[in-house]
């Protein structure tokens, strides 16, 4: 072989290697893929997001958050604004972003290649330092036949990542508005059973001094004392609860140090006048549920997924090497180097593994991210139906307790107070009106928790970040049953 052919052969690899498309620049971004999360956010919630990476950014929101939460009564927005801004766990959801936008600029950028340097024939006495020198450069092929079909799997998880990171900017902003609900409801339930225990504390004073007098039988007397200390009880817990509550938003909006002196108000806002159908919620939900999209570019990355592995399946590893090798030679007492080009292709033989098995692994991923996506848009369509029946019924049991209860229990209480007046009924019936009148107040403030925790259930199952019901939160306060100490 003729010396001017070297350098083709020798260059080969790295001509294979540099066959490479261009990186696009959506990866190389310093905030790769945050734009996109943040469009699609603010629409959705009327809310603005950050992705703070270096310590003047963190400072900055720092700042924000301080004023708006610092010694102040926070409204439902402010607290989920707060957390959009503050929650550390929703950075590193945007950090992921990051990550798989990295990953899919190394998937778009050719695999380096290896060289090698040998020197044969260390020390030979006749030839001095060394006999021969041996360089290889190795190119691995099928990097380059696949990068694309690389390159377009990753592009698929990192559009799959945005829309991750957009499911839990919703799920937080979510979680935020129902724990404000909660902590909201929890202190006026703790108002409203801090009234009820002066009222029975009068009870109990008076069956007491009734029973000293012997006005009143002890029966009547243990009666007004375990009602007193059973709604001791309950006010006890209901003050826990409303520490928990206030705790729970706390987290989500991450707040630490002197940032948790803050305040919520002591009653939810009122109901509104009245509440509307969703047209087509069915559809509007298919349309906007983040989580269905996420699920339909898993199905997306599998089926890229299947075609490297089918593309690969005969041949998993083929390498490129071409190099030289240098020998010095000794002939009629001249030193002489004679220089050989090498070009090697190594490969792994299909013998024992023929690819069945990752390609049997391919096609049940693709199932598997087939029957998920399919689940996950009947589950979509369930949910929507689900949360608009119970938002609706939410307000049309909230609205009873307000309109039909609480009235009647009113006029109860002001007539048995007449009627007291007029020295028709005792002390006992008075008091036993009014717990009933709190009572029924109280039932009407967790029913009219309920609504608007349905309210935030409805919103995100339309748009997503929900937890996959159409339910409300949990239970809330009642007042102890008491039945008056009677004569």
């Amino acid at each position: 072989m003729r010396v001017s052919k070297f350098p083709l052969v020798f260059g080969f690899p790295l001509i294979l290697g540099a066959c490479a498309t261009a990186v696009p620049g959506i990866y190389t971004e310093p905030k790769a893929g945050f734009a996109n999360i943040s469009s699609q956010v603010t629409p959705a919630l009327g809310k603005r997001t950050a992705f703070a990476e270096t310590q003047a950014e963190n400072e900055a929101l720092k700042k924000q958050v301080h004023a708006m939460v610092h010694r102040k009564t926070i409204s439902a927005d402010t607290a989920v604004q707060v957390a959009l801004l503050n929650n550390k766990g929703l950075q590193a959801s945007y950090a992921n972003v990051g990550l798989s936008a990295a990953e899919a600029w190394q998937q778009s950028m050719p695999e380096n290649p290896i060289v090698s340097i040998g020197i044969l024939g260390i020390g030979a006495p006749e030839l001095g330092a060394y006999r021969a020198i041996e360089g290889l450069i190795r190119s691995n092929v099928l990097d380059a036949t696949t990068r694309k079909q690389r390159t377009a799997i990753a592009d698929a998880n990192f559009r799959q990542a945005q829309l991750s990171a957009v499911n839990d900017t919703l799920a937080l902003a979510n979680q935020t508005r129902k724990a404000w609900v909660d902590a909201v409801a929890a202190f006026e339930a703790v108002s409203y059973l801090r009234r009820a225990k002066a009222t029975s504390d009068a009870g109990s004073e008076l069956a007491m001094r009734l029973g000293e007098t012997g006005a009143l039988n002890t029966a009547g007397q243990a009666r007004e004392q375990a009602f007193n200390a059973e709604l001791a009880g309950q006010l006890a817990q209901a003050r826990l609860n409303a520490t928990r509550s206030k705790e729970q938003l706390t987290r989500l909006m991450g707040l630490w140090g002197t940032e948790v002196d803050y305040y919520v108000p002591d009653a939810l806002p009122a109901l509104p006048r009245s509440v509307g159908r969703v047209t087509d919620i069915e559809a509007k939900a298919l349309r906007n549920r983040v989580d269905l999209r996420v699920a339909k570019l898993g199905l997306e990355a599998q089926a890229k997924a299947f075609g490297l592995t089918d593309q690969t399946r005969i041949i998993s590893d083929l390498e490129f090497i071409a190099g030289f090798e240098a020998e010095r030679e000794i002939e009629d007492g001249e030193t002489e180097t004679v220089t050989t080009p090498q070009v090697e292709v190594e490969f792994a033989i299909p013998i024992y593994d023929t690819g069945k098995a990752r390609m049997r692994k391919a096609e049940l991923s693709y199932l598997q991210a087939a029957n998920v996506l399919a689940e996950r848009a009947v589950n979509v369509r369930s949910e929507a139906r689900g949360a608009e029946a119970s938002y609706h019924a939410a307000y049309k049991i909230a609205r009873h307790y307000r309109d039909v209860l609480v009235p009647l229990r009113t006029t109860v209480e002001e007539e048995g107070l007449l009627s007291y007046n007029g020295m028709i009924t005792n002390t006992f019936e008075l008091l036993t009106d009014v717990r009933e009148k709190l009572g029924a107040s109280l039932e009407a403030a967790n029913a009219k928790r309920e609504f608007y925790m349905a309210q935030a259930d409805l919103t995100a199952a339309i748009y997503g970040g929900g937890e996959g019901g159409g339910g409300a939160g949990g239970e809330g306060a009642t007042l102890a049953a008491g039945g008056g100490a009677g004569h």
